[in-house]
């Protein structure tokens, strides 16, 4: 049993960024919480915080630079002892940090997070531990996280790193190159998660479609591992995120359309339409490949909802490359979009190309994709009025008393809602919600 550290410091985690950053923190609070401290959600609460940051581009850093301020200030306001940042951010930007935020008492990189407790208890003790070495973490034998109370859905990572070299991301720069965990180490952790009342897991790595093949002899085992997870007893849902189009094979399609515990949808980040864009990008395939995939998936999965993002203005991105990929969202009609604006990233090879769009462009070609998207996603989401659809139920709003959950054609925090009434049941439980309304992302319904 791990040794119980003799006073109770209150400790904040405050996570930013992606899915994989809450894993990280996830993680990081069994870690705190098994040593004797006392996680509490509000960091005015806290003796200590960490700052869980994301680095990945310029909105993000700026981002964690402002919550470190704002938790600096805890100091003179509050009752803070330690900052600790961890994350991302630090991972690259290191010195900056320790030279221009002195409030800053300990660092841990992204290879380094399970050295958590060891890093708090220095800079308590009036020390500037910094923790930042290789990024290379498996992931392999860390399988106890945990979760806030009344969570019902949880991200799993199954790789980390990536080895595809966009010419726009940094991601290998902060999480080193690509690298599986074994299926059992991801099934061990699966049922610790079901033991704590989870009901949906998502899975996520940079790179999803490409798992195990580092490490099961260039074999893609996403099918295998999406089928063994969903004998996990307790899981009620599987739902998979960033597929890499290039690793997309015709077996995981048919897995998507024969297992009843995947969600039938495919997040699969596709970046852009034209091939000279994806070219720069250094993506794989080109437009007509794309098109192929979706109508593959499409037809063998019937009832599929499809989720992408893409990004505009990048380098060299002319009015009739943004025109063409507007049509593209319009005929492939996306269930669920992304945009995200071009961000000039240090070190990445497409902060060196030529023909760089401006901010006011780019802002305003984000806008109007979006625009087009609200049309296709409203029309989109009608087909559902009059369906009978399981839900999951996540919260109740006494306000307007009515339960709020979501589909499986839904991922938690970032794609529509369902209001639901006429629910008795308990919270976490999967109903059966016949289809009243629909909205441009959210539906409405009344349970069977």
């Amino acid at each position: 049993m791990t040794e119980k550290v003799g006073t109770r410091e209150k400790v904040a985690i405050v996570t930013l960024g992606c899915e994989k950053n809450l894993v990280d923190s996830d993680m990081m609070a069994h870690l705190i919480d098994e040593k004797g401290y006392e996680l509490v959600d509000n960091p005015e609460d806290a003796t200590v915080v960490v700052v869980n940051t994301c680095g990945f581009i310029d909105a993000a850093k700026e981002e964690s630079v402002n919550k470190i301020l704002d938790m600096a200030e805890l100091k003179e306001t509050g009752k803070l002892k330690s900052l600790v940042v961890a994350g991302c951010l630090t991972q690259r930007y290191k010195e900056d940090i320790l030279n221009e935020i002195p409030e800053v008492d300990g660092i841990v990189g992204t290879g380094d997070f399970m050295s958590i407790t060891g890093i708090i208890e220095e800079s308590l003790a009036g020390k500037r531990p910094v923790f930042v070495g290789n990024p290379i973490f498996t992931y392999e034998d860390v399988v106890k996280r945990k979760v806030k109370e009344g969570t019902y859905s949880a991200y799993i990572k199954i790789a980390e790193g990536c080895d595809n070299a966009c010419t726009f991301c940094s991601i290998p720069l902060m999480r080193g190159g690509f690298r599986s965990r074994t299926i059992e180490s991801i099934l061990e952790e699966a049922r610790h998660l079901a033991a704590q009342g989870i009901v949906e897991v998502s899975l996520i790595a940079q790179d999803s479609t490409n798992y195990g093949t580092d490490i099961y002899d260039g074999k893609h085992m996403l099918p295998e591992l999406l089928n063994r997870l969903s004998e996990v007893d307790g899981i009620q849902w599987i739902r998979l995120h960033y597929a890499y189009p290039g690793f997309f094979t015709d077996e995981l399609i048919q897995t998507f359309a024969t297992n009843p515990k995947v969600c039938k949808y495919v997040d699969m980040p596709l970046q852009h339409s034209e091939d000279h864009i994806l070219k720069r990008m250094r993506r794989p395939g080109r437009q007509t490949d794309i098109r192929a995939l979706v109508a593959k998936i499409r037809a063998q999965v019937p009832d599929v909802a499809l989720r992408t993002s893409l990004i505009v203005g990048f380098p060299g991105e002319t009015e009739e490359d943004f025109a063409r990929l507007s049509e593209f969202v319009k005929d492939i009609r996306f269930d669920r979009l992304g945009v995200f604006t071009y961000s000039n990233e240090d070190d990445t090879p497409a902060s060196r190309l030529p023909d760089h769009v401006d901010e006011e462009t780019k802002e305003k070609r984000a806008n109007l994709l979006m625009e087009i998207q609200r049309e296709v996603a409203g029309d989109r989401n009608s087909r559902f009025v009059g369906q009978v659809l399981e839900v999951l139920i996540e919260r109740y709003e006494g306000r307007n008393d009515i339960y709020v959950g979501r589909t499986q054609y839904d991922a938690p925090e970032i794609d529509g809602e369902v209001f639901v009434s006429g629910f008795k049941g308990e919270l976490g439980s999967i109903a059966k919600v016949k289809i009243t309304h629909s909205f441009e992302y959210d539906l409405a319904g009344e349970v069977v």
